[in-house]
């Protein structure tokens, strides 16, 4: 996932919204809340992985375009209520 200030990349969880050709609009997630920033929906502890078990939050007001190649693996599936809330904010 790029980085928003600077240049590089890092290993990061996100949610894939659509795929078109050899990319993926993405909106990342990240265990930062920042409750200054619209579109952020929380997510249940652990649901993506973290070993800690900690909160995570998925932001949906800066989506991204990420190389498919650039994917490592796949955690899993999107419940559809959360889904719901996705399509919501990510218009």
């Amino acid at each position: 996932m790029p980085y928003e200030d600077a240049r590089g990349a890092k290993d990061r969880p996100c949610l894939v919204i659509s795929v078109h050709g050899r990319r993926a609009l993405v909106a990342k997630i990240t265990s930062r809340y920042r409750d200054e920033r619209a579109g952020v929906i929380t997510l249940p502890p652990g649901s993506v992985g973290d070993a800690r078990g900690r909160t995570s939050y998925l932001e949906t007001d800066e989506l991204r375009q990420v190389p498919k190649r650039d994917f490592r693996r796949r955690v899993g599936e999107v419940d559809p209520a959360l889904w719901d809330q996705v399509r919501h904010l990510a218009r």
